[in-house]
């Protein structure tokens, strides 16, 4: 019986040809695998630039016509047919908007800031504290409480502007502008109680734990613990409740009825008389009106990320 031979030859494996990456079959598979890719629902950067270049101009084209306006002459605003550009830079506008007979710019000026500043700080002192007990506290009602806040923002001056007239009549002088910090303040107390609780809601309640374990009272750890971590919900509280109240109109209009307490967008109108409208004064007010609100935000930016971190180590 014959047994198998077994070849001692070591067997041999074909190995295919490495295709080149600079072949054209190569490069084909590529060009096809980068349409792939960017079929996927990728941006095209071009169209997305484009559409970021719309909207800003969308945004920014009122405010770049105003300040056009407010380096008109007078001949230049009312000149037929209209141009766009001023024949020359009045610059002086800017100056004697602040003397124009009738609008008593600076006193307006002072209203509005007063005001605005009056009602942020009324709405910080009692929408804070507010909005920590409703973050740690679960009350009976507590949802209902806040779904009853909320409703109450529908609330605007202009629907209520007859029975604020009848309640406030009697508030005359500079105790109309109290009334109008007390109506600012209650009318947008209701969206900074509810956005802050919603800030106070995310900070773990172990931080303020701990802190009372080491001494701390509890209106001590809200101060020195809570605020520090919730100041991007503060800031836009502030933000809101100022441009709010430096923007309302109905109540102020209602209520002011001397013209050197009238805060500015009860003012500005009068630019606008009978038989002459100075559009190049009315338009230079508002810009320096928009400064104020400008100022506010480049301040608060550099708490808005610090307030992020701050406060959480001890």
């Amino acid at each position: 019986m014959s047994t198998p031979s077994v070849s001692n030859q070591p067997a041999q494996t074909t190995i295919a040809p490495a295709v080149s990456t600079d072949s054209p079959a190569h490069k084909a598979r590529k060009a096809q695998s980068r349409k792939r890719k960017s079929a996927g629902g990728r941006p095209n950067p071009i169209a997305t630039a484009i559409g970021v270049i719309l909207v800003v101009a969308l945004f920014v084209f009122p405010y770049l016509l105003m300040a056009i306006t407010a380096l008109k002459t007078r001949a230049d605003v009312y000149k037929i047919p209209v141009e766009y550009l001023p024949s020359k830079l009045e610059w002086s506008n800017f100056i004697t908007m602040w003397s124009f007979k009738g609008v008593d710019v600076g006193s307006s000026l002072l209203a509005t800031a007063v005001i605005a500043i009056g009602a942020t700080l009324l709405v910080l002192l009692v929408a804070t504290p507010a909005a920590y007990y409703i973050a740690r506290y679960r009350f009976p009602g507590r949802m209902p409480f806040l779904f009853i806040v909320l409703c109450t923002q529908m609330l605007q001056p202009t629907v209520l502007a007859v029975g604020l007239y009848q309640e406030f009549r009697g508030w005359q002088g500079y105790a109309v502008w109290a009334a109008l910090i007390l109506i600012n303040g209650t009318f947008n107390l209701s969206f900074a109680v509810w956005i802050m609780q919603s800030f106070f809601a995310s900070v773990p309640k172990e931080i303020d734990e701990a802190a009372m374990v080491d001494g701390l009272g509890r209106l001590q750890t809200m101060f020195k613990i809570s605020l520090p971590l919730v100041w991007p919900g503060i800031v836009t509280a502030i933000v809101f409740v100022f441009v709010n109240s430096w923007n309302e109109y109905a109540a102020a209009f209602v209520l002011v009825q001397k013209a050197e307490l009238q805060p500015l967008t009860v003012a500005m109108p009068r630019f606008l008389g009978l038989y002459v409208k100075e559009w190049q004064y009315m338009f230079s007010t508002a810009i320096v009106a928009i400064v104020p609100v400008i100022i506010l935000f480049a301040l608060i930016e550099k708490r808005l990320i610090g307030g992020l971190t701050a406060g959480a180590v001890k």
